[in-house]
């Protein structure tokens, strides 16, 4: 398999306070939500064909998503699909992303932006989206992820953690999720690394890029 990494530094502040922890986690600070931005368009622009996007939500990725591509929604929560079928591009279904509702090889790329950093079994997902992409499909991914080992950002997330998991729909802000997208089976990993600073002087790593299946 060919793993390519590049790194890249934001400078990106955000507030003191718990609710800031995870506002920053999950780019929802406006000036990491400009930085997410700016990967999402480059990640998105060039998928065609059908597209599977997991986790939706409120639906921030639907205007990056050139037009012509056949968008079909993934979301579990159910409180959200009134709201994201006023603004989606194709149908929203309910269901489980360990357990995708899609044939195999029905999809030509598969979308999942802030989605396994709570998702319980990372590799069941994984290898569920393995599973319904088509040869030389792409899934694109924008996560954030563990802090290097030994780091002052390490400790200071596995503190922050149990309470991110309680309070963030289980987030969990330790996670090896890059790890686990090299070894869950795909030909190819083009990933980037950055960082968002969080408060405290923390630095919370998060990967983007894509993973192709065979051809």
């Amino acid at each position: 398999m060919d793993v390519r990494h590049r790194r890249r530094n934001h400078d990106t502040v955000t507030g003191r306070s718990a609710r800031a922890w995870r506002r920053a986690a999950r780019n929802q600070s406006p000036r990491g939500a400009a930085v997410y931005a700016q990967h999402r368009r480059r990640l998105l622009a060039e998928l065609t064909g059908t597209v599977l996007e997991i986790g939706p939500g409120f639906g921030p990725n639907g205007a990056y998503f050139p037009s012509a591509v056949r968008w079909v929604g993934l979301e579990p929560n159910p409180y959200l699909h009134e709201r994201l079928r006023r603004t989606a591009r194709g149908p929203v279904l309910s269901g489980d992303a360990q357990h995708l509702p899609l044939a195999d090889h029905s999809v030509d790329a598969v979308v999942a932006t802030s989605v396994l950093c709570s998702i319980p079994d990372q590799d069941r997902v994984l290898a569920e989206i393995v599973r319904v992409l088509r040869p030389q499909g792409r899934y694109v991914f924008l996560e954030h992820v563990a802090a290097p080992r030994g780091t002052w950002s390490q400790g200071a997330l596995r503190l922050v953690a149990p309470l991110s998991r309680r309070l963030d729909a289980g987030c969990d802000p330790t996670r090896e999720t890059g790890r686990a997208i090299e070894t869950a089976g795909f030909a190819t990993v083009e990933m980037e690394e950055f960082l968002l600073p969080a408060p405290l002087g923390v630095k919370i790593p998060h990967i983007n890029g894509w993973a192709t299946t065979a051809g």
